[in-house]
């Protein structure tokens, strides 16, 4: 069996910017806005004093505005930024301390990284981009091109291993994207904003691949987004960022129920609710009562059908191993979706 995917923990991961920021940073973690920094010194704040610990097996997904510093946060996972100041940690291996060649070593095998703008190598066809990985990493021939064409049956695109990348459509260089990067089998896959270049079918379809493959492979996820639908469609742990600090953390539901401040109120408003929240989040204890039994992770717009179907104002909620958890009021759920 496998081993679990790994952990990500980062420790006051703070970045500045410019020809000097060592020289800067004591006033940043003083308290030194980004504003006036730039103003004063010419520098540019991108992340301030992060604190994370990110689940491994699980999605989590880091979003906010243009400029909030998420990009930036990926890059410094796989160590592509040095940071000013502070710790990146991979189950037990401190990424910050690494060497070159355990660098080298760490990108090639630890961590994938699914980019937004496909890069694929145009010179090589399908197949060996796939395989490229692989390649790097001393793979046979044989056994990398085997795998690549496990992966690109994995991701729909079997029958297109000698096509040139030129020639396929975006989704499908998307798809050649992720099974290069699951070709690489690294326990940690990062993502940034790796379908915001597809248009919505293609976005949702490829929505759809990941998370089935995730149900199964249960990597360490760490996915770009300024898209807040595509966020709560995903995440297992959410991150919002705003002028490169952390603002709110933890589930969508939880998130999207207690929002930290206005501004994050204001960027969950719209938000489906029936969608995103799910029977586990209006449960309250109490016996069985005559009506469905619905399953705690069910959105609570499938529940409102199945109850109304049902004729009743009460369904029972039980969770995956059938255990009752508690009952669910139609009319609470019905409260929700019009918030």
């Amino acid at each position: 069996m496998a081993e679990p995917a790994p952990g990500l923990q980062l420790q006051g991961l703070t970045q500045i910017f410019g020809p000097a920021p060592q020289a800067h940073l004591a006033a940043v973690m003083a308290g030194l806005g980004r504003d006036e920094l730039r103003a004063r010194h010419g520098h540019t704040l991108a992340l301030r004093d992060i604190h994370l610990q990110l689940q491994g097996g699980a999605v989590s997904v880091v979003m906010g505005l243009s400029g909030s510093g998420k990009s930036t946060l990926l890059r410094h996972l796989n160590r592509l930024i040095e940071p000013t100041a502070g710790r990146v940690l991979c189950g037990e291996v401190d990424v910050t301390a690494l060497d070159a060649p355990a660098l080298r070593a760490f990108r090639q095998r630890s961590m994938a990284m699914v980019f937004q703008r496909f890069a694929l190598l145009p010179h090589r066809t399908v197949l060996h981009n796939v395989a490229y990985a692989l390649e790097l990493q001393g793979v046979a021939t044989a056994q990398r091109e085997a795998r690549a064409r496990h992966w690109l049956a994995r991701v729909g695109l079997t029958g297109h291993e000698q096509d040139w990348p030129a020639t396929l459509s975006g989704g499908m260089q998307q798809r050649v994207g992720l099974a290069r990067a699951l070709a690489a089998d690294a326990p940690v896959l990062l993502m940034d904003e790796a379908f915001s270049a597809l248009d919505p079918l293609h976005r949702v379809d490829m929505q759809d691949l990941l998370l089935d493959l995730q149900r199964e492979l249960r990597k360490t996820v760490v996915f770009i987004t300024h898209d807040l639908d595509e966020a709560l469609r995903l995440a297992d742990h959410l991150v919002i960022l705003r002028d490169g600090a952390v603002v709110q953390q933890g589930s969508a539901t939880h998130i999207v129920l207690h929002p930290a401040d206005e501004q994050v109120r204001r960027f969950v408003r719209d938000v489906n609710r029936g969608r995103v929240l799910r029977c586990a989040a209006l449960v309250r204890p109490g016996a069985a009562v005559a009506g469905p039994t619905l399953v705690a992770g069910l959105p609570i717009a499938e529940a409102a059908r199945c109850m109304a179907a049902a004729g009743v104002q009460q369904a029972n909620v039980c969770d995956a191993s059938g255990a009752h958890l508690g009952t669910l009021a139609l009319a609470v759920v019905i409260e929700q979706m019009a918030a």
